[in-house]
C-alpha cells in the first residue's frame, strides 16, 4: 500500500496585543478574516491547504498589509 504525501496546511494568526483594529486584513483577505463590532479581526478559517494558491495569496497580502505587523502565516505540522 503506497502512502500519499499530504500537503502542508497553514493558518493565519493574529497577535491581539499588536493589533489596533485598522481592518486592512479584512479588506485584503475577506475569505479568511471578518471583523468584530470594534474592527478587530476574527480569523474565520482554521486552516487552509498550502496548495490553495488563492487563499495563500490572500493571507500573504493581509500579512504584508498590516500596519502593526500583527499577522503571521503559521504552518500546521502534520499529526
Amino acid at each position: 500500500m503506497a502512502m500519499r504525501k499530504r500537503g502542508a496546511s497553514f493558518r493565519l494568526v493574529v497577535d491581539p496585543v499588536r493589533c489596533d483594529g485598522y481592518g486592512h486584513c479584512h479588506e485584503l483577505a475577506p475569505e479568511l478574516v471578518t471583523l468584530d463590532e470594534w474592527g478587530y479581526p476574527i480569523i474565520t478559517a482554521n486552516a487552509f491547504p498550502g496548495n490553495d494558491r488563492e487563499l495563500m495569496r490572500s493571507a500573504q497580502l493581509a500579512v504584508r498589509g498590516c500596519p502593526r505587523m500583527a499577522l503571521v502565516i503559521e504552518k500546521i505540522s502534520a499529526q
